[in-house]
This record gives C-alpha cells, structure tokens and sequence, in this order.
C-alpha cells in the first residue's frame, strides 16, 4: 500500500513538472519597432512571469552580446531598446526565457533584424492595410497567409495602413477593457512574424483617434483610450535624433501620441501620415474643408519633403483626407488639391498662409509614390508623375469586397484579390509587386498563393507596368512615354487585340491595333489607354512626356 501511495505521489510530481514546464515554455510574443542606425526597440509580451535575456550579434548563431535580465508581469509588455548597435547590419539573436522559480532556461529560435540600410543600398519592405478582424470583413485564417507571405519576402520591416485596431463602430458605448483586447487580439497574429520584420503603423478612420472623440467626456473616451493601449501593445516612433514627427504631448497620460512620423532608409525617404487627428471643424461627421492635417502637421510634412535629398520618397496615410473614396478623382479636391468639387481653386481662401496644397507638395518636391488604403482594393494611378497606390485588404476570403464597392472611383489598373504590397527599393529603381494571398482551400486551378497580379517599377530609366497571371499578361511601358508607347502581348493573343488612347478631354486620339503607338506627335499630359485581349477589356492611365 505505501509502495502505491508513493507511486502516485510521484506520478503527481511528474504531471506537475509536466504541467508547469508546458506553461513555461510558452515563447514570448515579440514586436520589433522603431530600428535606427545603431537601435531597436523591443515589445517583449508574456503571459506569465519570466525571466529572461537577449542574446544577439552579427552572424547566424553566434551571439557576441547578452542584453540585460528581464522580468516581466504577465499580460504587460516590456518596452526597451537594443543599442550600441552597427549601421547597415543584419543582426541575430535569440531569447532564453524561464518562468520564475525554474532553474533552466529555454531557447527561441533564431530571428533577426536589420539596421539602417546605407545609400546605394537594395532592400524590401512590405505594405497591408484593412486588416478588420474586428468584424466580419476580415477573416482570421485568411490574415494568417497574408502574414506567411510577408515573412516570406524578408522584408527590412512592414506597414498597415490602418483600420486595424478599430473599432469605432459604438465610440460611445465602447470601455477601456474592450479596446485593450482589441489591440491585444493582433499580438498572436503580428507576433508570428514581428520578431524578425520591425512593425510601423498608420491610423485609419476606425481607430477612431480623432479630436472629435478626444473631446467628448474628457479623459475618459475612445481616442485616449485607443491611443493609450496601441501605444501599450505597438511601439511607433516618435521625434528623435533618428526620427522626425509630431513633437505634441497630448493630456490625460497619452504624451505623445506617436501618430505621424518620417525616416530615411538606404535612398528612400518614407513619411506616414496621419489624416484623422487635426480636422478644422471638430464634428462628428467633417467634410471637405473640415479634413486637414492640421497646420502643425502641414508644416512638418513640407519641412520633410522640401529638406529630404533622397533619391526616392514615399508617403503613407489611410486615405486621402480621410474621406471619400478614390485617388486622383479625390487627389485634386479640397486640402489636398485645392479645388471645390464643382470647380474652382479656393486653396488660399481656405487655408490662408499655408501656400500649396498637399498634392502640388508632392509634385514639387518629386514624391514617387502616395500609398493608401481604406478602399479594400488594390488600384494604380498616375497623376503629375505622382502613383497613387491604393493596397488590398490583408484578410478578405471573399477576394472581392473592395472591388465590388470600391472599384468605381478609381481610373485605372484596379485589380479584385487578397494580400500585400512587396516594395524592392534599389539604385535602378523602386518595384512594386502586388502579391496575392489565397486560402489553400482556393487554390485551385489559376489561383497560386504567392503570386504575383501585377507589378510596375518606378524612379528608373524606363518605368514599366506588368500584370500577371490570370488578371492580364500584357505590360504596357515606357510610362510616361516620349515617343514610342508599347503594348507588349504575347503574340498568340495579338489577332485579338485592339487599343484605344484618350487625351484629358475625352477625345479619341490613338484607335488601333498596333502594339506601337506613336505618341511624339501629342502634347504632354495624362491620357487613358484601354486595350481589349481575349474579349477582355483593361484600362490604364498613361503620361506622355516628352
């Protein structure tokens, strides 16, 4: 009888151990934000109380360097910078974790990160937006190959472009406790891949961070509280010797909110803006005039782009004033463009001192490429030499949501689909691939998770557009043009191909079937090209400039 009561004490040890170790050994739930030249900031999060370190250095499984011991609170996320770090470095490293009052440490697999990239550098990063997970647009499952796909590029680090954290949907009923666990929701998610691809974020409309709400029910409502646990759960940068953006400490223990923000990377200037905060009538429901950055922003933003040397430059916001839908129908109106939207530039009256819209900052100053998101569906446009770059929803299983509603306000090159934006930026030029996401349930027949829809390059001698796979074959370059405009089809569709090339004015200028187009003879400006293949018609704005 003693040798079985023995025997169950010792099996109750053994399950204990067991039971104990399992919940020891879940890994820490890492977000990378904020890399500079010779930094990083880490968003350490556990579940239960650990000890743990870093280790780290500048080849693959050799680590050099051991951060300080760590001890955290379950469900609270430590917040602390790597530095002394080298420029233009890849770095390894790796956690060794033990829950508190075990003897042995555990090990994470090896992740890594990169420090600033040096001029002349080739490097990628990745853009998603409209995540909704929040509510039924965005399905789980489907973020998750979103994400893998990401990982998959490598990328030096990655954006969302909002409408992410939301939600806004009852921002007046909505407490404390359910926005902390609507930002917590996107650790698992994001954390699968943070650990080696630094995290930025842009506010959307659904976070629900604007003046408006800030002022209702002082202290205690959703643009304080949204503000407070992204900030607890997502390191964004703030002014720094590295980073440049808003310098405001806002009241009710929110400092500051982190919310715009610009750095240079390698030859690329990247600026996120925030288009919700700063609107001129505080109401619940602004429009036209009543969007702005705010002249604060404004002024940081021209300041950003009119000392920046960078061989390339790229903006970020949610959407164009945060409101509407579209790009260059939206790009000429109001703050942005300076016009009304039956005619006529009031931009001065209106903003009196401010002295060029944004739209015309861009121009001026040479911005590459105006990325959004807020439509759920992927559309390039060109206008003044400027693309404007809506980007898809990230976990859409529908494949269609955005192009079904959206589609419509824009002008050109607007494709249905799920997933990400893959950007390589190099000294030849800057490429942009439009990378699909499926489930594995749909990928049969034409549809390949990993593909490619469409891809175009800017900021190169010849800038050229490519659509892929099931969506077209043709690519259709030089753009903008000078003399010679090429439609390049493979030839067994060309006895089914037609092309139509249309000024400004709506006048027909070019009508054919030549794949060569001689376009020396027009005047400098934006046209449309529609072409037919297959009994498919594409459309596609082109600049001619000479």
């Amino acid at each position: 009888m003693r040798l079985l009561s023995n025997f169950l004490i010792a099996f109750c040890i053994v399950i204990t151990s067991l039971c104990s170790n399992s919940l020891y050994s879940q890994e820490p739930s890492i977000v990378l934000g904020r890399p500079t030249d010779t930094s990083i900031t880490f968003s350490i999060l556990n579940e239960k109380n650990i000890e743990y370190f870093i280790e780290y250095g500048i080849s693959s499984g050799t680590y050099n360097n051991t951060s300080k011991n760590y001890i955290s609170s379950p469900g609270v996320p430590d917040e602390f910078d790597l530095i002394n770090l080298l420029p233009n470095q890849r770095y390894y490293y790796r956690v060794q974790y033990r829950q508190i009052g075990n003897q042995n440490y555990l090990i994470s697999p090896e992740y890594s990160f990169h420090t600033q990239r040096s001029l002349g550098s080739t490097f990628t990063f990745t853009i998603e937006a409209d995540e909704h997970l929040y509510d039924k647009k965005g399905i789980r499952s489907m973020y998750e190959v979103c994400l893998a796909n990401q990982a998959a590029d490598k990328p030096d680090f990655m954006l969302s472009l909002g409408d992410t954290f939301g939600d806004d949907h009852d921002p007046y009923g909505i407490t404390s406790p359910e926005l902390d666990k609507l930002h917590k929701d996107y650790r698992p998610y994001l954390g699968k891949i943070t650990h080696s691809i630094p995290f930025y974020f842009c506010l959307g409309n659904h976070e629900g961070e604007t003046d408006y709400y800030m002022l209702k029910n002082p202290g205690k409502n959703l643009t304080v509280w949204g503000t407070l646990w992204r900030k607890f759960y997502f390191p964004n940068p703030y002014p720094n010797s590295f980073y440049t953006g808003n310098t405001d400490n806002e009241p009710y223990g929110v400092g500051n909110p982190e919310n715009y923000y610009a750095w240079t990377w390698g030859d690329a200037l990247f600026v996120v803006l925030d288009v919700y905060r700063d609107q001129c009538d505080s109401s619940d429901k602004p429009k036209n005039w009543d969007w702005s950055l705010g002249k604060p922003q404004y002024d940081w933003l021209r300041k950003t782009l009119e000392n920046s040397s960078s061989k390339y430059k790229f903006v970020f916001a949610h959407h164009i004033r945060g409101q509407g839908r579209g790009g260059i129908t939206n790009a000429p109106l109001f703050e942005w463009g300076g016009s009304e939207q039956k005619g006529g530039y009031t931009f001065d009256k209106n903003r009196p001192g401010w002295g060029k819209p944004i739209h015309k900052l861009f121009v001026d100053n040479k911005v590459n490429i105006f990325f959004q998101g807020h439509d759920h569906v992927f559309a390039h446009e060109q206008l003044d030499g400027i693309t404007y770059q809506a980007c898809p929803m990230a976990a859409d299983s529908t494949y269609e949501i955005g192009k079904l509603a959206n589609a419509d306000s824009y002008l050109s090159d607007t494709l249905a689909g799920t997933g990400h934006l893959r950007v390589k930026v190099s000294p030849e030029g800057v490429k942009v691939d439009y990378v699909l996401a499926y489930l594995p349930a749909d990928t049969m027949g034409q549809n390949k998770n990993r593909s490619v829809a469409f891809s175009y390059t800017v900021g190169s001698a010849t800038n050229k557009i490519e659509t892929h796979d099931s969506f077209n074959s043709a690519s259709v370059y030089p753009n903008p043009a000078d003399k010679i405009l090429t439609i390049d089809i493979p030839k067994s569709n060309l006895s089914a191909f037609s092309a139509v090339l249309t000024n400004s004015l709506g006048q027909i200028v070019y009508k054919g079937t030549e794949t060569s187009i001689n376009v020396e003879y027009l005047s400098q400006g934006s046209y449309i090209l529609q072409y037919h293949v297959d009994n498919q018609t594409y459309v596609q704005q082109v600049i001619i400039h000479h």
